[in-house]
């Protein structure tokens, strides 16, 4: 039997003890993969004391990830400290200079540095995996870098951020205010006391620069994605998606284009029927297209510890069987540089909320600014408030819901700054975009 993978793992929080139970629980099936054990010979935490209902008898404490990174007794180093600066950093980086094979489910170092670390594992001949990052248990890493790789990818979308996806659930159930929300998912734990991060986007961002990268052999760079939370969505939008067949959830998208690569995190109108509307609460889900199949769509946990440490395992099951795979899936040489793509240019269907005023010759105003700008309309929604709501017929604005054909995000920019200086509405429209599913 050939000799045991040894791995060093850093970090014990509730992945970390996650992965230390399943390689305990499944030592003989993994044996059976791989062709060898796997055993994990030392360990690193904040705190040695705390109690995490693991066994670690056998397992080295080594206080230092730096110093267990470089251990002369692992074969394999697992960081799961987190975070785009030191210690993980530092850690990784050592990890590979000194020879060791990488499992990282850090997504943030990765937007960060990829592409460093990539050349790095390149160098020294070994992996670099991070299946982990994205995705949670979702296998989309290993579903773009090895079983897609004869397919040319067009476009890749998804739910990326639980918390998002969570509060847009609960919003549309419950017909609870974005504010409502956020305290109930904070309660909950599914956000942080400071949940900017999730909200704004930017998680998504740079889950979808890795996911782009992958998929089109661009350069991880989370600023090349335009980047728009989901702080302005309300009630009456969701309201107004689900009577008009969508539904609302916060996506990042990258898709090729004749003008390039296009990169953006932003709400989105999707349509009832699509197999990611489906995906409720706390779930992550990732649609491809490819050339030669038709869309396939994957579903799971994004976050929690069984589901992460699953992912992170796989990884370190494939350093045991000897896999070596470009960690970008291809050469990291090879990786272009991808501008942020001006959403200027974006072209699409749009959904556009506003409170035009009730008095005559409104909408003939708002109609011809539209046709100034060659938008058709697909469908307009006129809706006037009950008195209950605090408003009565000619005596406040009216909201006015419209959903445009295809056009450019620069026509319908340009045609809602018009309307606004025609003042025949009210305060500022809602715009948010529609994917082609």
């Amino acid at each position: 039997m050939a000799a045991p993978l040894k791995v060093g793992l850093a970090g014990l929080g509730t992945v970390g003890a996650s992965v230390v139970r399943l390689i305990a629980e499944q030592q003989q099936m993994l044996q059976q993969r791989c062709g060898r054990p796997i055993k994990i010979v030392a360990v690193t935490a904040r705190s040695r004391g705390k109690k995490r209902g693991i066994d670690m008898s056998g397992m080295r404490w080594v206080e230092d990830p730096i110093k267990l990174a470089t251990d002369p007794g692992i074969d394999a180093f697992v960081e799961l400290v987190g975070g785009a600066g030191n210690p993980a950093r530092a850690a990784v980086i050592a990890a590979l200079k000194a020879g060791k094979s990488v499992v990282t489910a850090n997504k943030a170092l990765l937007a960060e540095c990829g592409l460093d670390l990539a050349q790095l594992a390149e160098r020294q001949k070994v992996a670099l995996n991070f299946e982990a990052a994205v995705g949670g248990g979702i296998p989309i890493i290993k579903t773009l870098r090895e079983g897609l790789a004869g397919n040319a990818v067009t476009r890749i979308y998804g739910i990326l951020n639980g918390t998002c996806n969570y509060m847009l659930t609960r919003m549309e159930r419950e017909r609870l205010s974005f504010d409502e929300c956020l305290k109930e998912a904070q309660r909950l734990g599914y956000a942080e006391a400071d949940p900017s991060f999730d909200i704004e986007g930017h998680d998504t961002a740079q889950k979808l620069s890795i996911l782009a990268s992958l998929t089109f052999g661009i350069q991880v760079d989370p600023e090349a994605i335009y980047v728009e939370g989901i702080t302005s969505i309300t009630t009456a939008d969701l309201e107004a998606a689900d009577q008009l067949g969508y539904r609302i959830k916060l996506l990042g998208v990258a898709v090729k284009t004749d003008k390039g690569i296009e990169q953006r995190v932003h709400p989105t109108f999707v349509r009832k029927d699509a197999a990611i509307a489906q995906v409720m609460d706390v779930t992550n889900a990732v649609t491809i297209d490819a050339e030669g199949i038709p869309p396939i769509t994957l579903v799971g946990p994004g976050a929690g510890g069984m589901a992460t440490a699953s992912a992170v395992v796989a990884d370190v099951a494939d350093v045991a069987r000897g896999v070596r795979a470009s960690p970008f899936g291809r050469p990291s040489g090879d990786l272009k540089v991808s501008k942020k793509a001006p959403m200027q240019r974006h072209e699409g269907g749009y959904y556009i909320r506003m409170l035009a005023v009730d008095k005559p010759g409104t909408a003939a105003a708002i109609t011809k600014r539209l046709a100034q700008y060659k938008i058709s309309m697909e469908s307009i929604v006129q809706r006037h408030s009950s008195p209950a709501g605090g408003a009565e017929r000619g005596k406040g604005p009216v909201p006015v819901i419209l959903i445009t054909y295809a056009t450019t995000e620069d026509a319908v920019r340009k045609a809602l700054a018009a309307v606004q200086r025609d003042k025949v509405i009210s305060g500022r429209p809602q715009l948010i975009r529609i994917e082609k599913n």
